[in-house]
């Protein structure tokens, strides 16, 4: 299952790892016009989750899974094909998106299905955080593929690589949920959950950090390799290469540490750290290169840091019978929030003077600052609500 999800990934940040240096260029783009296109990914994920995934709790997620990931490799064979411009690209690419919705959440649905029952921690955080080498491998090939041959071809590649997530699907047994009445988006249960919304809110706020510096991430070190002069080899190929693929073991300690010292108390320190982190960078945007690339891996290691104990919390507080729709909730707000990180953040660029503007980048990282700070207040309410319910439950 990881290593089809690696295959999944390929066309992930396809279009986000060749916005700033070709997208935009070629089509004229303002940076909130190109965070709008690269948001379209997650808009579409957002709007197909709650069906395609809450449907898992009623038929074989492995069906889900299957389909889904011939329609992410389809579309992304598209967008190299007919993309034009930002409609035509920004419509693509939602589709895409709605691919993908069938891809990971049922991925994850379709694993813990066929786990033995106990602890699945483990598991679950080696299903999410291998998301970040395959986002890696998505970055470093996109970019070597768009510079050497030109980006539609990046689109043809790494289209092609959610083949293999269909051969896992046919490798695995089926695998069928009891039968449901009921209606199928009934999220009435999750709601009442408060334990599994402080983690599905606090997932939100991770992934609006995450997109955010993920599709900007390639446009801030071609600003920095242009204003900075970083030597040759430090180039946004291995910056954002290595920012990603360092995120795997940063998500498995992460939920080690959440194992160890408690998930809601690891959280909410890598989430305050992470935020220092981020204004740390737009306050220094024009520091040396080596002083940026340290911070950006200091970065890489924080973001996603809470990836892994963020859903294995959720996956652990979700009541069984309503799994699927728990999981359905937890993409689409951390979805949702990823189309706002992404566009936002772009906003913000373009209201400081630009990706060529120190000031733009200030902005942006706050924005990004601000985003992830909201996750510790989450789990607050979380834990805030959960101890009242409690107290009126003992009266």
């Amino acid at each position: 299952m990881c290593i089809g999800q690696l295959g999944n990934l390929l066309p992930h940040v396809t279009l986000s790892a060749n916005l700033a240096q070709h997208l935009m260029p070629a089509w004229g783009l303002s940076a909130a016009e190109g965070g709008m296109m690269a948001s379209g990914y997650a808009f579409g994920y957002m709007l197909a989750v709650p069906v395609l995934t809450t449907l898992t709790d009623r038929i074989d997620a492995r069906l889900v899974l299957l389909c889904g990931s011939v329609v992410s490799g389809l579309a992304t064979v598209a967008f190299g094909v007919f993309a034009q411009g930002f409609w035509s690209g920004t419509i693509i690419w939602s589709l895409a998106g709605l691919g993908f919705a069938g891809a990971y959440m049922p991925g994850l649905k379709a694993l813990t299905d066929r786990l033995p029952a106990g602890d699945t921690s483990r598991a679950v955080t080696l299903y999410t955080s291998s998301f970040s080498v395959g986002v890696g491998l998505s970055f470093l090939i996109a970019q070597v593929l768009a510079d050497g041959w030109g980006w539609r071809t990046a689109f043809y590649v790494t289209g092609i690589g959610p083949i293999a997530m269909v051969v896992a699907c046919l490798l695995i047994e089926s695998r069928s949920p009891a039968p449901r009445a009921g209606r199928l988006l009934n999220f009435a249960p999750v709601f009442a959950n408060r334990e599994a919304l402080g983690y599905i809110f606090g997932y939100g706020a991770h992934c609006f950090e995450l997109y955010g510096i993920r599709t900007w991430l390639v446009g801030f070190w071609t600003y920095v390799v242009a204003h900075q002069g970083a030597p040759s080899w430090l180039s946004p190929v291995l910056m954002s290469f290595c920012f990603a693929v360092i995120s795997m073991p940063a998500s498995i300690l992460g939920n080690e540490a959440a194992l160890k010292f408690g998930r809601h108390r690891a959280i909410t320190v890598v989430m305050i750290a992470s935020a220092c982190v981020a204004l740390v960078i737009g306050l220094n945007a024009t520091a040396p290169a080596w002083v940026l690339a340290l911070l950006l891996m200091i970065y890489g290691l924080t973001v996603p840091a809470d990836s892994g104990a963020l859903t294995a919390g959720m996956s652990a507080a979700a009541v069984s019978e309503h799994r699927g729709a728990t999981l359905a909730l937890h993409s689409t707000v951390g979805f949702g929030l990823s189309a706002i990180g992404a566009w936002g953040t772009g906003v913000a660029l373009d209201a400081a003077g630009g990706p060529q503007s120190a000031e733009g980048w200030l902005l942006a990282f706050i924005v990004l600052a601000a985003g992830i700070a909201l996750g510790p207040l989450a789990f607050l309410w979380s834990r805030t609500a959960r101890s009242d319910e409690l107290v009126s439950r003992s009266r």
